[in-house]
């Protein structure tokens, strides 16, 4: 078992300990949990979009936002396909294996993400919340279909309806739009019905209904975790803070459970 600064070491031993008497777990995930499988983060440390502008003198938030989609689908269209493109042939980590490993051991483990590359449903995980989608499933914004879209290649940009010429798009969130009302509900609903612990993996967490059940959750009692290399403005909020890649902290995790992670 690897060794880590005392601080840290203690923290794990804390956090597997409240895993080993808990029933649920809630975790909420964001790029870093696919950091390991080869994934970039959006920003920050080898982030896919560190500079401040896109080619077109935009914010990566901006291209990628329902206003520019609606007005200039190819600008969107053209980094949603670089974002397909890195997460092409991905596999899950020991992260995202780990949290499915727990799926066998308590009564309930949810996984409410942020990422649209589909790793946490490979890995096995049962309740997955995707709250900004998938982006391997496209719908017609003119009519009715859909088809899957595992690899966006040799695609037209922007890709258009084999029916009736619109344009096509994932079924994804894009910036500014409102999120699907019913894996919302979902989520609230396991969230009112309470979970033993908490963990925050791999989100810089700036969006309210990310931050707001790790706030909810400390002020009611439950233990939180965060598990970032970076600090973000859940940090001083949660009760341990593991300052730790996710595949590296998930595993130091199981190994104190006397747990394996799954294997793909």
């Amino acid at each position: 078992m690897k060794s880590y600064p005392a601080p840290i070491d203690a923290a794990l031993d804390a956090v597997a300990e409240h895993l080993r008497h808990a029933r649920s777990a809630l975790f909420i995930t964001g790029a870093g949990i696919s950091a390991d499988s080869g994934l970039p983060t959006y920003r920050g440390v080898g982030g896919l979009y560190d500079s401040e502008a896109t080619e077109e003198g935009l914010r990566i938030e901006d291209a990628l936002s329902g206003e520019v989609f609606a007005m200039h689908p190819e600008i969107t269209w053209k980094y949603l396909i670089q974002i397909e493109e890195n997460c092409r042939g991905a596999r899950p980590n020991a992260a995202h294996f780990a949290i499915a490993s727990l799926d066998e051991h308590l009564d309930r483990v949810m996984v409410f993400t942020q990422n649209v590359d589909g790793l946490h449903r490979q890995a096995g995980s049962r309740e997955i919340v995707e709250i900004h989608g998938n982006l391997q499933e496209l719908e017609c914004t003119e009519c009715s279909h859909e088809e899957a879209a595992a690899d966006l290649s040799g695609r037209e940009v922007p890709p258009l309806c084999p029916l009736c010429g619109g344009v096509l798009r994932p079924k994804v969130v894009l910036f500014g739009e409102a999120l699907p009302e019913e894996p919302l509900d979902r989520f609230i609903d396991a969230f009112q019905e309470g979970f033993d612990i908490v963990f925050t993996i791999g989100t810089s967490s700036i969006f309210p209904y990310i931050t707001q059940p790790v706030v909810l959750a400390a002020g009611s009692g439950i233990p939180t975790v965060e598990i970032n290399p970076a600090k973000t403005m859940l940090t001083d909020i949660v009760d341990y803070y593991l300052p730790l890649g996710a595949a590296e902290a998930m595993t130091a995790i199981l190994e104190r459970l006397g747990l394996e992670p799954r294997a793909g």
